[in-house]
């Protein structure tokens, strides 16, 4: 791949389930009824469970990881922000594109924006990523 600004990262697009989201809340001990109980999630103001923001988070980086391969997992940052929540039954798409490239000898800094929209067009999480790439990519 040739890197360049304004190049389009290829999408990830991901189903949400409850069955994703117990999933998760068994790995990461992550418990909280508002993930898990939708009983209880349902009578509060979000009027239902949603999906850990982590969880959320973790199909960005694997899109960058996809996109950057190794240099993601070695160097990668996130910086992002939460918009709206993630829920059961939701299509969620990651996007992002290279907003600019830096040299430093023989490594490139690549900076992107990334967002994570659902089925309806809502943006989820949106941000920045940035990841040190060796010249040869």
């Amino acid at each position: 791949m040739t890197l360049r600004e304004g190049l389009m990262l290829p999408e990830l697009v991901k189903e949400i389930t409850q069955a994703d989201i117990n999933r998760y809340a068994e790995a990461s001990g992550d418990y909280n009824p508002i993930h898990i109980d939708e009983a209880f999630a349902a009578g509060t103001p979000l009027k239902g469970t949603i999906a850990h923001g982590m969880l959320v988070l973790a199909f960005v980086s694997e899109m960058l990881a996809r996109t950057f391969g190794d240099a993601w997992d070695e160097s990668g940052r996130l910086f992002v922000k939460f918009k709206s929540p993630t829920r059961p039954g939701d299509t969620v798409t990651v996007s992002g594109q290279i907003d600019a490239l830096s040299a430093e000898s023989d490594i490139v800094l690549a900076t992107c924006s990334v967002v994570c929209r659902n089925q309806a067009d809502e943006v989820l999480v949106s941000g920045e990523a940035r990841v040190r790439i060796p010249d040869r990519l």
